[in-house]
């Protein structure tokens, strides 16, 4: 209960450290450019808006445009206002005409505004983010403090609507959102241009006024765009305009964006439709105004309640992801990340706009986290199985057995192997004479040489048993010349206890030997037990009559089997002891012979 309270905290940890790092927008560029491209598509033209663009040919045919006398615009809205036929619905002026210039020019574009009353001028608010004071005579950082606000001259600022042009970056340089209106410290509310052009169209047609889309704290509502640069909207030069080489029965009732349509006029931005390409002023006028006409409204979700969203998928995607298969964490992570991006692009049709990046982002980390995390564990219980089982078997076995994955599933196979049992001889009188650090001693030093000469020959050591062993050879892994391998490790054992004996018996006046038994033949072997307590062992008869043999072999002396000694015919020299010796459990007629001498040394 402890260990999973623990794992539960810590799950809930790291899920809160990954939702925090939205929250301090450390996101924030990199999802608004992939929201940019999931949500913003070009829509269908419906031709209600026409730019007419003072445009580079323009300038060349007539002039510079800072030398433009103000007559030139004003006679451009002559001609679209020729007839009350063909009259726009709204004729914008993305230009500013601040200050005076000349009385004439000055007041026939007055008089050109005023005659029918469908055109909207622009004005330009500066913002001042430093200090204002409060009613309560403390002070506060706001950054839409409307310090001045440059309108038309007087004259024209009488003879049309006033609407503000302003284009407000985001942090990363794109044009994404739309300032609806500004409240000017004189208490009088601007609109912006896009929104007087839409009430104007709207009211033109005798259509319900313009309903309002949902705006931020600042005034701010996020613009659907239609279009992106040069996409969508009809251009046309004002040359041609003035020229008479487009009716003017072409813009009846519709919405004239007229203004800067060249690069050196300095009046273009990068928007969330396209990051590539600068998109004119006009044109981002244009789409905010027909999103207004469509009612298309785009709500911007509150980061509160998505946060939270993002917290609870983060730790229902730990659960799914910690210790599970890589299948399934894939597929878990492929329908979160995958659905999560279905639901934003299925809700901004429905007018809300989501955060793209958050929760992708926030399961793609846990998702290639647990992997390596669930990749390192593993590894690590491999690493510690193989040092676990290296104690028992042969480490290129145990390679082998490891990577079938057999090593850890409970339930036997049968098959021929070679089983030695070995024991040592006097040990117990000896124990009875000497200090218990002095036998544990000599016992280790044995069993020690036991090992050795097991795994050297790449035995599996099934178990010490007190001062005896047991081990196999030809399984877990079919091997060549194993009874020969099991036969070389029986002499080396004898050897070497030899040496082992004469250093004992210069020590402590007493030495021992080893008995040892071999037999071939068919047995179980496999991890024998139950799924909480298991061992790797051989059973069978061939297991039991090589315990016999080692029971009844004297000190140095190696006992086999005749199927031992005719496996190795001609390798081997041995001495037949007949039937004389009778094993526990078997018939007379058993044979047993002496392992005198390994003749081939050859592996």
């Amino acid at each position: 209960m402890k260990r999973n309270r623990r794992a539960a905290l810590t799950a809930l940890t790291i899920a809160a450290l990954m939702t925090l790092a939205p929250a301090l927008g450390l996101l924030d560029k990199a999802d608004w450019t992939v929201s940019d491209a999931w949500y913003q598509d070009p829509l269908l033209f419906d031709g209600d808006i026409v730019l007419v663009g003072i445009d580079q040919r323009a300038i060349e045919e007539i002039g510079p445009y800072d030398e433009w006398s103000r007559e030139i615009v004003a006679m451009a809205i002559e001609f679209l206002n020729e007839s009350e036929d063909c009259r726009p619905a709204a004729i914008c002026l993305d230009v500013l005409y601040t200050g005076v210039s000349t009385p004439e020019a000055d007041a026939r574009l007055a008089e050109a505004a005023g005659a029918c009353g469908n055109v909207v001028t622009g004005g330009v608010a500066q913002f001042d983010d430093g200090f204002t004071e409060r009613e309560d005579g403390m002070f506060y950082q706001d950054r839409f403090a409307i310090r001045l606000f440059e309108e038309p001259f007087d004259a024209m600022k009488e003879a049309a609507v006033t609407g503000h042009v302003n284009a407000m970056l985001d942090t990363d340089g794109i044009l994404r959102h739309h300032l609806l209106s500004i409240t000017l410290p004189d208490g009088r509310e601007i609109p912006s241009m896009a929104l007087a052009a839409a009430e104007k169209y709207q009211a033109f047609y005798g259509l319900e006024p313009v309903e309002r889309p949902p705006v931020d704290g600042n005034g701010f509502w996020y613009v659907p765009f239609s279009g992106g640069p040069e996409d969508l909207w009809e251009s046309i030069s004002v040359a041609d305009l003035l020229a008479g080489e487009v009716p003017a029965d072409y813009f009846a009732g519709k919405v004239v964006m007229i203004g800067p349509y060249a690069p050196g006029l300095q009046d273009s931005y990068f928007t969330s439709i396209d990051h590539a390409e600068a998109m004119y002023g006009v044109e981002y006028q244009a789409n905010a105004i027909q999103a207004l006409i469509r009612g298309d409204h785009r709500q911007e979700a509150a980061d509160g309640p998505q946060l939270a969203v993002l917290f609870l998928l983060l730790v229902l995607s730990l659960a799914a992801f910690w210790q599970r298969p890589v299948a399934f964490s894939t597929a878990v992570w492929l329908l979160l990340a995958g659905g999560w991006l279905g639901l934003c692009k299925l809700l901004y049709d429905r007018g809300y706009v989501l955060h793209v990046l958050w929760v992708p982002v926030g399961v793609t980390i846990l998702y290639a986290g647990c992997l390596a995390a669930n990749y390192i564990r593993a590894a690590l219980e491999r690493q510690k199985i193989t040092n676990t089982f290296q104690r028992y078997v042969a480490p290129e076995i145990v390679r082998e057995l490891l990577k079938e994955g057999e090593a850890l599933e409970l339930g036997g196979t049968q098959v021929d192997i070679a089983v030695l049992f070995v024991d040592v001889r006097g040990f117990t009188t000896m124990s009875e004479a000497l200090e218990p650090p002095q036998v544990v001693e000599i016992l280790n030093r044995y069993l020690t040489l036991i090992a050795d000469c097991i795994l050297n020959h790449h035995g599996t050591l099934d178990k010490f048993v007190g001062d005896a062993a047991m081990a196999f050879w030809g399984a877990p892994l079919p091997q060549d010349d194993y009874v020969m391998l099991a036969c070389r490790a029986a002499m080396d054992m004898v050897k070497g206890s030899e040496a082992l004996s004469q250093e004992l018996l210069a020590r402590y006046g007493r030495t021992v030997s080893f008995g040892v038994g071999v037999h071939v033949g068919p047995a179980v072997v496999g991890n024998i037990g139950s799924p909480k307590r298991m061992d790797y062992t051989a059973i069978g008869d061939t297991v039991n009559t090589s315990a016999r043999l080692e029971a009844n072999a004297p000190g140095g002396t190696v006992y086999i089997s005749r199927a031992v000694a005719d496996s190795l015919e001609g390798r081997i020299r041995a001495t037949s002891l007949g039937d004389t010796i009778k094993l526990k459990g078997k018939k007379d007629g058993f044979e047993i012979l002496t392992l005198d001498e390994i003749l081939d040394e050859i592996l």
